[in-house]
């Protein structure tokens, strides 16, 4: 790997396109995050980076993606736009040799996403993906429960996720997430890949994975429903089912054990569940405030002290490949 930053003592990122996602969940964990330092941010519109570098404190801000890369000052680049420009800029942060994370999914196809791993592999350069709940105490009790063998030897999974018709869908106004243009899989795209890529975590790589989707309400261009069958590479099998039109929001996922299950949401912060014949265990861990902190604390082990990240381009590539064999 590329340790050219390593010597450093503070890395100074830079974020490109200072959306929803940074305000709350990401770019404040970038500052307070010891070793880090945000010092520029991203938007083409000029006056709403202004806007988001004075009401965070950040020192510099650009309208120009390619200005913010080439700063000498700008260490590190986040990247924080939606999936269909992520090539463009994850190939620009790599020809100027600067470690980069990407949000999810790393890029709308699986044929993109090799072309960004594959060219951050030919340089050494670190190369991450937001898929913060690989670092969220909450998940990785789940992952402590499973290897504790508390439910017995792991069988399957399932997860349902559907969520209820929203105003701005009924409104008809546009909404990039729901254009199959940028996001063919609607919903499905913006949110399973959290889960199946969680799951990765959970039980490694996927052997076989099958898919239906179809649109059902006519309400924009994408899928709106979805549903999948797959195995693991150890045997496992699993299943799912994504709607986005129902009549209620549900979401839960279950691991089914020789000796019990493990009930947990992907989204919602309800407790984790242990089922067994003769009891029931339950625990309630609450997210961080701002949700990506131990991912980019992690980051920081990466990058600093030349540990392991747990969500890497390399690690993504398993989500995006199951994703596309679904919405075949």
């Amino acid at each position: 790997m590329n340790n050219s930053i390593a010597h450093k003592s503070i890395i100074r990122w830079g974020i490109i396109g200072c959306g929803n996602v940074t305000e709350v969940k990401s770019g404040p964990a970038y500052q307070k995050t010891t070793g880090f330092e945000l010092l520029a941010v991203m938007r083409r519109d000029r006056a709403k980076a202004q806007d988001y570098a004075q009401r965070h404190s950040v020192p510099k801000f650009y309208s120009d993606a390619l200005s913010l890369i080439n700063d000498p000052e700008v260490d590190a680049v986040y990247i924080a736009t939606p999936p269909d420009s992520h090539k463009e800029y994850a190939l620009m942060v790599a020809a100027a040799n600067k470690p980069c994370c990407i949000e999810k999914p790393l890029a709308p196809s699986h044929a993109d996403c090799c072309t960004i791993v594959a060219a951050f592999a030919e340089k050494e350069l670190p190369l991450f993906v937001a898929y913060y709940r690989r670092s969220l105490p909450r998940f990785k009790k789940v992952q402590q429960l499973i290897e504790s063998g508390a439910i017995g030897e792991v069988r399957h999974i399932s997860w349902q996720l559907q969520k209820a018709i929203n105003a701005w869908d009924k409104s008809g106004e546009y909404n990039w997430r729901t254009d199959k243009v940028i996001a063919r899989g609607g919903y499905f795209d913006d949110l399973a890949s959290h889960g199946l890529d969680l799951f990765a975590f959970y039980f490694g790589d996927y052997e076989t994975v099958n898919g239906l989707a179809t649109n059902q309400q006519g309400l924009y261009s994408a899928f709106d429903a979805v549903s999948a069958n797959w195995m693991f590479k150890n045997g496992i099998t699993g299943s799912g089912f994504w709607n986005f039109g129902c009549s209620e929001n549900t979401d839960c996922a279950e691991i089914f054990g020789s000796q019990g299950k493990i009930i947990f949401s992907v989204f919602d912060e309800k407790p984790i569940r242990i089922v067994s014949v003769d009891k029931e265990e339950i625990i309630q861990i609450e997210n961080p405030h701002h949700v990506q902190i131990p991912h980019v604390e992690n980051l920081r082990h990466a990058l600093l002290y030349n540990g392991i990240h747990p969500s890497t381009g390399t690690s993504s590539l398993q989500s995006s490949w199951a994703m596309e064999e679904i919405l075949k």
